[in-house]
């Protein structure tokens, strides 16, 4: 198949390239490589296509005229909470009307499908555990706003213009080529501190927790998503939820180092447990979680020392 990945330079976009070419698909990528965005070059092998574009610039429906895919997996995002929060019309624009020019491109093109990476986010405060696909969708910040609202943008393509789908609703994704730096996911924050030697902040009492699936997982539920799904949303976890502090306990043992604690109150905000039930992806894609927490944090672990000492 012809896929074309936005955001494809990035931590899980890039991962995807992987896994497509690797079950032999041709794949270009589009990423604007934005600074705050986790996008690099260098995570494209050199012989993939690479168009450097923003999803809001028009060139987008040359590109998809050109290439033609098939496919189309979105992971193009204005993906972090809080700039999302201190600039929504940001947000909107790229996780909203953004989108809306790729699917507006891939009508054109006659693209057959687009998926989507979707998040937990759009749940926001949900009481009730374990999350599954029917569970209320209440999000409680800009980019759970616009990620929900995208989903439902993608239903209407479908009844009005035949454009297939699949919506991924992830975890908390982790694993190599996560961005340690700024807002990224608990593991790749402390691994980078573990890794320089330095202390880590817990807040509130660090039972708090979350559902951690590994970025190998998610890139095969996106080779499921390939030919099954069509038109369904999936929850895509690992069903286990794990606290902070069992997090910073197997980072201990993985790198040998016990780093400084530093404890500090509740985030505003900040839920007690979020975890989902992925049955669904289970028994409709054929998907599990196959990566314990322990494995994929030692996979992890061994990326982020070698790019270290390669920097060295």
């Amino acid at each position: 198949m012809r896929i074309l990945v936005t955001g494809g330079a990035g931590f899980i976009g890039s991962h995807l390239v992987d896994a497509f070419l690797g079950d032999g698909h041709e794949v270009v990528v589009l990423d604007s490589l934005w600074s705050h965005g986790g996008g690099r070059r260098e995570n494209i092998p050199e012989n993939v296509s690479f168009v450097h574009m923003d999803i809001r610039d028009d060139g987008i429906h040359r590109i998809f005229a050109e290439f033609k895919p098939e496919i189309v997996a979105h992971y193009a995002a204005q993906h972090s909470v809080a700039i999302g929060s201190r600039d929504p019309k940001l947000d909107a624009g790229v996780n909203v009307v953004g989108m809306l020019n790729v699917l507006e491109a891939a009508v054109k093109a006659e693209t057959r499908k687009v998926i989507f990476a979707s998040s937990s986010a759009t749940y926001g405060d949900t009481p009730a555990m374990p999350v599954d696909e029917a569970s209320p969708q209440a999000p409680v910040s800009p980019y759970g706003i616009t990620k929900m609202v995208t989903e439902h943008y993608l239903r209407f393509f479908k009844a009005d213009h035949g454009l297939d789908y699949t919506v991924l609703r992830f975890g908390n994704v982790y694993g190599p080529r996560q961005d340690p730096n700024g807002e990224a996911g608990v593991i790749a924050i402390f691994l980078g501190r573990f890794l320089a030697g330095e202390g880590v902040r817990i807040d509130w009492d660090g039972d708090q927790t979350r559902d951690y699936v590994y970025v190998g997982d998610v890139a095969r539920a996106n080779l499921a998503a390939l030919t099954g799904g069509s038109g369904e949303t999936y929850v895509i976890g690992t069903g286990v939820p794990t606290s902070v502090n069992q997090i910073y306990r197997a980072l201990v043992d993985v790198t040998g180092f016990a780093a400084p604690v530093t404890h500090a109150p509740r985030r505003p905000g900040d839920a007690r447990e979020v975890y989902f039930n992925p049955a669904k992806a289970l028994r409709e894609l054929g998907w599990r979680a196959e990566t314990p927490l322990l494995e994929g944090m030692r996979k992890t672990h061994e990326y982020f020392r070698n790019r270290d000492r390669a920097i060295v």
